[in-house]
This record gives structure tokens, sequence and C-alpha cells, in this order.
């Protein structure tokens, strides 16, 4: 299943569900809550931690859908601009010091 059909698959089981498709605001505030679940179970050692992984993705991928981004895509356009960036370590601590040259 590629990123697009997942995005389109979590946004249908929303609407399938009865679940909020509208509210842009309450679904960042579910990210959030996600990722503190995720946390919590690293940290306690839970053994949960990859399925609350999931869950941070599920609710990104479905306001991805939401919003009309095409996450596949900027994920990737991202990875080749981080690709790109220089940094060097400065008194101790890694900076960027350049955005790199275009490919």
């Amino acid at each position: 299943m590629t990123m697009k059909e997942m995005q389109k698959a979590v946004y249908q089981n929303k609407i399938d569900k009865n679940f909020n498709v509208t509210n842009v605001n309450l679904e960042f505030n579910l990210i959030y809550g996600e990722v503190a679940e995720a946390f919590e179970a690293w940290e306690k050692k839970l053994g949960t931690v990859g399925e609350e992984m999931a869950d941070v993705a599920i609710y990104l991928l479905g306001l991805a859908e939401i919003l009309g981004v095409d996450l596949q895509d900027e994920i990737e356009r991202k990875i080749e601009k981080n690709r790109r960036r220089v940094y060097k370590v400065i008194d101790g601590v890694t900076k960027r010091v350049s955005e790199g040259e275009e490919s």
C-alpha cells in the first residue's frame, strides 16, 4: 500500500466510524496525545511503543488527507532537502551552516 493509499484508507475509516474529519485543531491535539502515549510506552518499556507509533502515523496520515497534503511527496522532498544541508559542530553543538546545493 502506498502512503497515498494509506491516507485515503485512514480517512475512509474516519468517515466509516463517524470520527472527526473537519476540526483540524482537534486532529493536531490528538496527534500530540498519541506522541505522548508512544513516549510513555517507550519510557516505561511497555512493549507497545510500535503500536503507539503506528497511532501517531495514522493520525498524521488522516490529517494530511483532511488538509489535502500528499504526505509521501512532502516527506520525499524534505528528506532530499535535509540531505543537502550542511552541519558542523560549533562549540560542541551541531549547527546547520548551509542549506547545501540543489541537485
